[in-house]
């Protein structure tokens, strides 16, 4: 196999049919588990604005399938360099049931899990009533009374940027620091801030109705707006020994990359939120692109290379 994608997300799938199309062998492994399932839609993605994300994993499935790509579901439980064939890499990879591959190259889109605050009734409405993206779920929440809750610095932001889309803001502390400066900001845009404990979510019909403070009180709130810890999902990928590296202020944890999503390792790829925590579906698909076609070019180098190697004396030009 040329490739092994891990991962079957936009990421994932777009880098897969960049290679499927370039006639790489290329295997997609699926955990089936995507970050965006709870959503009703994606949108902020030019022409698929408004589809829902299971349907865009669908065709996205179909269209590797296509061009001769496999996609297949399963949790990944092994991945390690295996010996090099004249220099070129290879990785031995094995799925939770046994089934084991080899591959040239592997790009990891394995995405990310989102880690909410512990407030009770919080996570049952997540990607609905409780969302994290105002590029994602703004305009559908647009003129809705909505409630921050703050789970660091990066909250502040978070506030401006869903200002733009109510003028009914609550911005709840929920023991971060907020000092003076940050106050006036809020204050200036016309946000109020409450610093009493958050306790829980009260919700009717299944969808939020206010916030219960620790004092009783209930703030009416239809939307919360929580920008959550990011963890690039790692499972079955320690083999690798990919470098990793920690977000700012606590946020997170991510997979370290650079140009095109190279890693530290060579023959390793990685694409998607696994690295980029604030990529969009769009955003994330272009990586996958962008990292499939660098693999493909280091797969012809690495196949000429191979070709030159082999060919019988005199054969080769002066």
């Amino acid at each position: 196999m040329d490739v092994v994608v891990v991962g079957g997300g936009a990421a994932g799938l777009n880098g897969a049919l960049v290679l499927a199309r370039s006639r790489r062998s290329v295997l997609v492994v699926d955990s089936g588990a995507p970050r965006n399932a709870p959503a009703e839609a994606v949108h902020g993605f030019i022409v698929l604005d408004g589809t829902a994300p299971s349907e865009i994993l669908a065709r996205g499935r179909e269209q590797v399938r296509h061009y001769g790509g496999r996609v297949v579901f399963g949790e990944l439980a092994s991945a390690e360099p295996a010996e090099p064939v004249a220099g070129d890499p290879r990785f031995a990879l094995t799925l939770a049931d046994g089934r084991g591959v080899s591959a040239r190259r592997v790009l990891v889109a394995t995405g990310l899990r989102d880690v909410l605050p512990e407030v009770p009734g919080l996570a049952g409405h997540w990607g609905r009533g409780v969302v994290h993206c105002p590029y994602c779920h703004g305009w559908e929440v647009r003129d809705e009374p909505i409630g921050i809750l703050a789970t660091g610095p990066g909250s502040l932001h978070h506030a401006l940027l869903f200002r733009q889309l109510t003028d009914d803001l609550v911005y709840f502390s929920h023991g971060t620091r907020v000092d003076r400066d940050t106050r006036a900001r809020l204050a200036a845009r016309g946000i109020r801030v409450i610093d009493t404990a958050v306790t829980g979510i009260v919700a009717d019909a299944g969808a939020p109705t206010g916030v219960r403070l620790a004092d009783g009180t209930v703030v009416a709130r239809r939307v919360i707006a929580v920008a959550t810890r990011t963890l690039a999902r790692t499972e079955g990928l320690d083999g690798l020994k990919l470098p990793m590296e920690d977000l700012p202020d606590g946020t997170g944890r991510r997979f370290a990359s650079a140009l095109a999503g190279s890693t530290g390792v060579p023959g390793v790829w990685v694409a998607g939120n696994a690295t980029e925590p604030t990529a969009q579906v769009g955003a994330a698909a272009a990586a996958g692109a962008l990292a499939g076609a660098h693999i493909n070019a280091d797969l012809a180098a690495a196949d000429t290379d191979a070709a030159l190697a082999a060919a019988p004396a005199g054969e080769a030009p002066a």
